[in-house]
């Protein structure tokens, strides 16, 4: 087998790199991407600004436990997120992001207008789910990692990630949140879609997905037909990939909705206090993206996780016996990197044209930790009400993806996505 492995390494580096984009234009890429992931990130981390007893608790008069658990019965909706993925195979990567900047715009600036009354939960909770499938499509890197040159695939991505890591929901959220109400948190990404759209007009579809377009004759990619062009690698990285993000999402899920009610509501620490914990939170996650392209690209992708993992849960479990918000800084250093690696690796393992559906099945079977997540949320914030066995038990989930690594996932560093291909 290491026989057939290196022959088909040595086969695969004989292949051309697709040509390359201008670095004037592979700079503008990598910030319009950023941007659609500052979005992305604000939207899905603006729920540790909102979720406690005096923005949507209060406002609803709902408990946490109430909440996690609607929370975990309108997860189901994000398992919408592979029709994002395979519009992005079957009609091109520009018009996929279009999608995903108007699914979570129009979605945002819906929620303003929802009310107190009986069924204003119910609405702002779908509204908010189909956010959260936006959120969760990682569409934006894809651009990113078919456009550029294979040494610095992860460095752009990275850079990419960095941008849409930009901590706005702490700096802004608790201004926007106390000023207009709660609502408009989320409303006030309305404006970043038109934003976004003025950028997306100078977007190009990229070459590797033309290609993948004309191979099949230009005919539209269906669900059906790319389903089936899976390969038994494929099932395997994607049947990887999901074990990985699935719970990823699960311990990540439980702190990003709960670590500002733990702090503020349980803890009692100042409203003031616990923003500047925040933006310090914000800046570690920014620091971990830094670190995540740097490590992929020097000592691979199988170490970064194995590292990034171990971290996470020496971060969980200190969090549960300390409530030190060094711990929480600690979470937010390396749950960062688990996702950069997520989202560059398998954006680069598949094959082009069926990339986005890969993805998309990867990301429609993690969603299961959309609905497990918050569902154990409940039964942790009914069974540990002062929350130190919710931390620890979520610090556990981040020992499982190691186990993906026994798979001996094929190491992608420092090369194109044709040697990958080949070589995997």
């Amino acid at each position: 087998m290491a026989k057939i492995e290196v022959l088909a390494k040595e086969k695969a580096e004989k292949e051309p790199e697709m040509p390359l984009r201008s670095k004037k234009y592979i700079f503008f890429l990598v910030i319009f991407m950023g941007l659609v992931g500052l979005m992305d990130q604000y939207l899905s981390m603006i729920e540790m600004v909102v979720v406690d007893k005096t923005y949507l608790l209060g406002d609803f008069g709902l408990t946490a436990a109430e909440f996690a658990f609607w929370q975990g019965i309108y997860g189901i909706i994000t398992f919408g997120v592979f029709v994002i993925a395979w519009f992005s195979d079957a009609f091109g990567r520009k018009k996929g992001i279009l999608l995903l900047i108007l699914v979570m715009g129009i979605a945002a600036i819906l929620i303003p207008l929802t009310t107190t009354a009986a069924n204003g939960f119910h609405w702002f909770m779908i509204l908010y789910s189909i956010i959260i499938l936006g959120t969760l499509s990682n569409m934006w890197e894809i651009p990113v990692m078919e456009e550029s040159p294979a040494r610095k695939r992860a460095t752009y991505g990275g850079i990419a990630f960095l941008i849409g890591l930009i901590p706005l929901y702490a700096v802004l959220g608790p201004r926007i949140a106390a000023s207009l109400g709660w609502r408009w948190c989320y409303g006030i990404m309305f404006f970043m879609m038109i934003l976004l759209i003025l950028f997306w007009f100078f977007m190009k579809e990229p070459e590797r997905w033309k290609q993948a377009h004309a191979q099949r004759e230009h005919k539209m990619l269906k669900i059906k037909t790319a389903l089936k062009s899976l390969s038994r690698k494929d099932l395997m990285y994607i049947i990887s990939a999901s074990l990985v993000y699935g719970i990823w999402t699960i311990s990540y899920k439980l702190a990003l909705t709960w670590a500002g009610y733990f702090f503020k509501d349980v803890r009692g620490i100042p409203v003031a206090t616990w923003n500047t914990w925040l933006l310090i939170g914000a800046i570690c996650v920014m620091v971990g993206a830094v670190s995540s392209g740097i490590l992929m690209d020097k000592i691979g992708r199988r170490p970064t996780l194995a590292i990034a993992c171990i971290g996470a849960v020496i971060g969980y479990v200190g969090l549960g016996l300390t409530s030190s918000p060094i711990f929480f800084w600690i979470i937010y250093f390396f749950m960062p990197i688990v996702l950069a690696w997520i989202m560059v690796y398998f954006s680069e393992i598949f094959p082009t044209n069926v990339r986005g559906t890969c993805i998309g099945v990867t990301t429609t079977a993690a969603r299961a930790g959309y609905v497990i997540g918050p569902l154990t949320a409940f039964v942790l914030l009914t069974a540990f009400p002062t929350m130190e066995g919710f931390w620890i038990i979520a610090g556990l989930f981040m020992i499982i993806p190691l186990f993906s690594l026994l798979l001996k996932p094929y190491e992608t560093k420092g090369q194109t996505l044709e040697q990958i291909q080949k070589g995997r």
